[in-house]
């Protein structure tokens, strides 16, 4: 009896052996993935398993490959069952060995496709390579088994052995879609670990099709690749003027564009000459928040989301520019209509938590502890769950219900010690912030008993014990933390600014902010830090100047407490006084605020 030899592949996958990094096209690929991925049959693409086999030509497929008529013998059937069970069981060499042989002998390209499967789970690139080439010449009309054997022959920078197929490739596309192959070869070309001569070769290929828009395209993303940014701009801006509408030419333009500037002023000057394109639009809108022009992009987004009311990157981008720009209505309104649109069309790629988390913060500005709460019950688990839960337990603990939150907290399924750390951090942090001090203790020193070098959990068990005023234990901790980790700018900073706190050991305070600021030179707090440090030392101009500049920065509350002692002291008290009264406004029970106004004898 004869039957057609059946077998059942697994999936390939490259890149389990390849041998060299793949070198990305230009990133504005991205922002038209439909180019690429055409189902047009020229070009490049994989098949399924099941798919017939195809190579096609001049406006024709190829026929079929014939599959041969094979006896399915005892014998046969033992080699196939015995060389899976022996893949199964770590023994690649045995089952690939067997399989290779069999494919010889019965002709059939599947059992060299399931060769090379093997030994692509197994990383062997040149025992694959091998089954390819053997599966090749038992489907020579399969696109597949072409694809993957360009694949590796151009990983193994086999160039001139590609070249043949993949100008006969060019040949046999038909006129509109050849562009399109162009952008494939270019792709797999970029593989290659000779860049100049896998370019050298695209250009030869290309050459007779320089007529095509896509093809000086493809040639700039080569040039791009290998760093020739001069060459990249040439062939972006030849495809544009060939093609002055093309999205494509101009997000390729603007990608090669080191000038920032100039990149945006193309962009501006395309969207307005085009206005319906979207793509465009979408990358010029991007590119105004990178500028921080805030006000600009959200016009853009503003004219996308008028366009299709119901995109969803529209919707979020305008949520987080009514944020950045302090338009919180604005924000609530275009985050709930994001999560809204999300739910009744799911995106796996796109998480809700983020938009939740936003909200939850708009709820938190206004007051609306409810609201908080509402927003970051709704994350599920996943990377925001934990810290949206540690957010729940602070609000809660907040509202005055500190044993709900403990409780909170302890119900918590965590994953390793890292986030079990996390958690004995929030727990120490609620009840400090409650000013229970001594539990608060407790709780942290029981986390350095699992955890003793943990920086965190020692920085917030330091910042306890300071606020205990227990400052031999404060000064033990940060400088265990100086210890284990040298570059951590938050423990020098912190032990200067207790010295300068205390009115103490100026010096050695200077030398450990100044030791901060060396580490982190943008940072407010530490800048506060240096001009508390400079007001204790009476240099009240450098004191002055410091704490401005950090207040530019940062308009936080205690920073204006320091800001506002400084200028009461050079006799400036009108200014003090507002800077006072602006900061009690947004938060009327800050500690430092209430000690520096009654230490002053200052109403405001």
């Amino acid at each position: 009896m004869k039957n057609t030899l059946l077998i059942v592949t697994l999936p390939i996958v490259l890149s389990a052996c390849a041998t060299s990094t793949v070198q990305p096209a230009l990133p504005v690929m991205a922002a038209n993935p439909a180019v690429l991925a055409s189902a047009d049959d020229s070009v490049v693409k994989k098949a399924s398993p099941a798919a017939p086999h195809r190579h096609p030509g001049a406006g024709e497929q190829k026929a079929e490959d014939p599959l041969p008529s094979v006896e399915l013998t005892d014998e046969l059937v033992y080699k196939l069952i015995t060389s899976e069970i022996a893949f199964q069981r770590g023994d690649w060499q045995t089952a690939y060995v067997t399989l290779l042989s069999l494919a010889q002998q019965t002709r059939d390209p599947r059992l060299a496709r399931r060769a090379a499967e093997m030994a692509l789970a197994a990383k062997q690139a040149d025992e694959a390579l091998s089954a390819v080439r053997l599966w090749r010449t038992l489907a020579p009309n399969s696109d597949e088994a072409t694809q993957y054997y360009l694949s590796f022959i151009i990983l193994s920078d086999n160039l001139d052995e590609a070249a043949p197929i993949l100008e006969q490739r060019l040949k046999e596309a038909r006129p509109q879609t050849r562009g399109l192959l162009a952008f494939q070869m270019q792709r797999l070309l970029a593989r290659a670990k000779d860049k100049n001569a896998a370019f050298a070769m695209l250009e030869r290929l290309l050459q007779p099709y320089l007529d095509l828009p896509e093809a000086r395209l493809a040639l700039a993303q080569g040039a791009y690749a290998r760093g020739d940014i001069q060459r990249a701009r040439e062939e972006a801006l030849t495809a544009l003027k060939a093609k002055p509408d093309s999205e494509l030419a101009i997000l390729s333009l603007v990608q090669v564009t080191p000038d920032k500037a100039e990149s945006l002023k193309l962009l501006a000057d395309f969207v307005a000459a085009w206005p319906k394109a979207r793509d465009a639009r979408m990358a010029y809108a991007r590119m105004l928040i990178d500028q921080k022009q805030y006000t600009k992009a959200r016009s853009e987004f503003e004219a996308l989301l008028r366009d299709q009311p119901q995109d969803l990157t529209s919707l979020y981008a305008l949520g987080v520019l009514g944020m950045q720009t302090n338009d919180l209505k604005a924000a609530e309104q275009y985050l709930t209509s994001y999560l809204n649109v999300l739910s009744t069309k799911p995106d796996d790629e796109r998480d809700p938590s983020q938009a939740l988390l936003l909200l939850a913060q708009i709820a938190e500005e206004r007051k609306d502890t409810e609201g908080v709460l509402k927003w970051l019950s709704q994350i599920e688990p996943g990377e925001a769950y934990l810290n949206a839960q540690i957010k729940r337990a602070q609000v809660i603990a907040k509202r005055g219900d500190v044993a709900g939150a403990r409780k909170l907290l302890h119900e918590l399924q965590v994953s390793g010690d890292r986030e079990e750390a996390q958690v004995v951090i929030a727990e120490g942090q609620l009840l400090r912030d409650a000013n229970q001090l001594p539990e608060a203790m407790t709780v942290f020193k029981a986390g350095l008993t699992r955890y003793p070098a943990n920086t965190d959990l020692l920085y917030d068990y330091a910042m306890t014990a300071e606020k205990s005023s227990q400052w031999d234990v404060m000064e033990s901790s940060l400088r265990k933390i100086m210890e284990l980790a040298p570059n951590n700018q938050h423990a020098y900073n912190a032990l200067g600014y207790s010295l300068a706190e205390r009115n103490i050991r100026l010096q050695e305070a200077q030398s450990l902010v100044d030791k901060a600021l060396q580490l982190a030179p943008d940072d407010p707090f530490i800048m506060d830090s240096m001009g508390w440090v400079q007001f204790r030392l009476g240099n009240l101009k450098e004191a002055e100047s410091l704490l401005r500049r950090a207040y530019e920065l940062r308009p936080d509350v205690e920073i204006a407490a320091h800001l506002g002692e400084v200028l009461w002291v050079k006799g400036q008290k009108d200014d003090a006084q507002k800077l006072w009264r602006d900061a009690q406004t947004r938060d009327p029970q800050n500690d430092t605020l209430k000690s520096t106004l009654a230490r002053l004898n200052v109403n405001l």
